[in-house]
């Protein structure tokens, strides 16, 4: 039931670049998700595509989600390995000691959008993990 906050946040963090930027039309966002963020994907793109109505800059956009693979680090034996497929207990040595490299963030990618100018492009914007 995150998603929908998450959905509130993002939509907000957008409008206010928009601001910043002088864009006038956000055409699409690209948002990397961490494949154990615990995000409900399907959910978090219908919370998207019901709140970015209420968003005027938002209101044509397109969502891209793109997944971001989860890896654990062994302070045991210093390998990485997948964290879906092993868990917390590193297949190599067996040891406990691990903690998630990456797979847990929702991040901002990239925004495509047009300027208040009428020029469009592709921007990329530093807005910060989203969690």
């Amino acid at each position: 039931m995150h998603e929908m906050g998450i959905v509130l946040h993002l939509a907000e963090t957008l409008n206010e670049t928009a601001k910043t930027e002088k864009l006038s039309k956000i055409g699409s966002v690209t948002l990397q998700v961490g494949e154990v963020s615990g995000i409900m994907t399907d959910y978090f793109v219908d919370c998207w595509n019901y709140f970015k109505g209420r968003h005027p800059v938002l209101a044509e956009s397109e969502l891209r989600l793109e997944t971001i693979p989860a890896v654990t680090y062994c302070d045991g034996c210093g390998k990485t390995y997948e964290t879906v497929k092993y868990g917390r207990e590193c297949p190599y040595c067996r040891s406990g000691e691990t903690w998630l490299l990456t797979g847990n963030e929702c991040v901002i990618k990239e925004i495509e959008a047009e300027s208040e100018t009428g020029e469009e492009g592709e921007s990329s914007f530093e807005a910060g993990d989203l969690k």
